[in-house]
């Protein structure tokens, strides 16, 4: 399908620049894939909207601090924003400007509120996809992820136009983020979650069972492509704990529970990771769910609205069909629903056939 398809006219208020003042304080607009109903709601309602006994998963990856702010050696400003570890002390990272950091140039890293330089980033090698093997080094040694925590900033996506400040250091993270991980976008239907909500749905005997999908390009790189079929996703790797395994190959199989996917992130490690028979441990994926697209895993869907023409968008298409994700995101506009990682939510009920 043509890239356009999945375009809407978005209001620049409805962009949420800051998360609401609590975290399940958020509206939530309830869209039952099967019979097109639309519903207004809040995420607090979300233990009375899902069955007894759901099994909820989502994505515990902890976002990194993965925005390195540069000052190049000709003295011009750059960036840096690391992906992935490499495994041999650097990282794949998208650089800017790419044409003055090629293999070879060094810069400084730098604070950007006091302009203290901390650290210094050499370009190693020229990847695939425009990205860049980088080293960040401090007095000679080789910085790891969480040395780099204490010198970067969370990257916050381009439609925030703010610093990431001390809101964002809380809010920017799910409560239950594990130690580990290297996304570099939030996920963002898990920021509704209270530790009360948590329980509230564990009361109601819905089970908890984070998996784990290290957040890059796959996720949030715009459609390059003019067309669905011709785009390519980026390789995201995904783990999820052996429990977690056991408990999901059985639901798949005998469907003796409902499963609501916490965002879509969760969602592709499910899809990317279930082959029919079982559930694969550890990998990667570059999964991406089209209209036509039928789900194996999950029957719900909670995830927060999504870029126009964005894979993410395309993916709700996918799980409503055309003209109700169209419909129910026209609705959203029309009540004034806040955007994007900071705004507003989606449940998605009966996505599944």
């Amino acid at each position: 399908m043509k890239r356009s398809a999945f375009r809407f006219d978005l209001p620049e208020e409805l962009i949420a620049q800051h998360p609401a003042p609590t975290r399940d304080g958020a509206r939530l607009l309830v869209v039952d894939a099967r019979s097109g109903s639309l519903a207004h709601h809040s995420i607090k309602d979300l233990p009375q909207l899902i069955p007894a006994g759901t099994l909820c998963v989502p994505n515990d990856v902890k976002v990194r601090h993965a925005r390195l702010f540069l000052k190049r050696s000709g003295g011009g400003a750059g960036e840096a924003l690391l992906l992935r570890a490499l495994g041999d002390g650097s990282f794949e990272a998208m650089v800017r400007p790419g044409a003055r950091l090629k293999p070879g140039a060094t810069a400084t890293v730098v604070d950007p509120s006091s302009g203290a330089e901390v650290a210094t980033v050499r370009i190693e090698a020229n990847l695939e996809e425009g990205l860049r093997a980088v080293r960040v080094v401090q007095e000679g040694t080789d910085l790891d992820w969480d040395e780099i925590d204490h010198i970067g900033r969370l990257p916050l996506p381009p439609y925030i136009t703010h610093l990431a400040e001390g809101e964002d250091e809380e809010r920017y993270q799910t409560v239950f983020h594990a130690a580990e991980g290297e996304a570099v976008a939030a996920p963002t239907a898990g920021l509704h979650f209270t530790p009360e909500l948590i329980a509230a749905l564990e009361a109601k005997g819905c089970a908890w069972r984070p998996v784990r999908l290290h957040v890059g390009l796959g996720t949030f790189r715009p459609m390059s492509a003019e067309d669905t079929d011709t785009h390519v996703m980026h390789e995201e790797r995904f783990e999820i704990p052996e429990e977690t395994v056991r408990e999901l190959e059985s639901v798949f199989r005998d469907r003796a529970r409902p499963l609501l996917a916490i965002g879509t992130t969760a969602l592709r490690t499910l899809e990317g990771a279930w082959d029919g028979a079982r559930l694969q441990r550890a990998g990667s994926t570059r999964i991406f769910i089209t209209p036509g697209y039928a789900l194996r895993t999950a029957d719900h869907l909670l995830t927060n609205f999504h870029l126009p023409e964005s894979t993410l968008f395309v993916l709700v298409c996918a799980l409503l069909g055309m003209d109700l994700a169209h419909a129910a995101y026209a609705e959203a506009i029309r009540e004034r629903y806040r955007f994007f990682s900071y705004g507003d939510a989606m449940l998605i009920l009966n996505a599944r056939g």
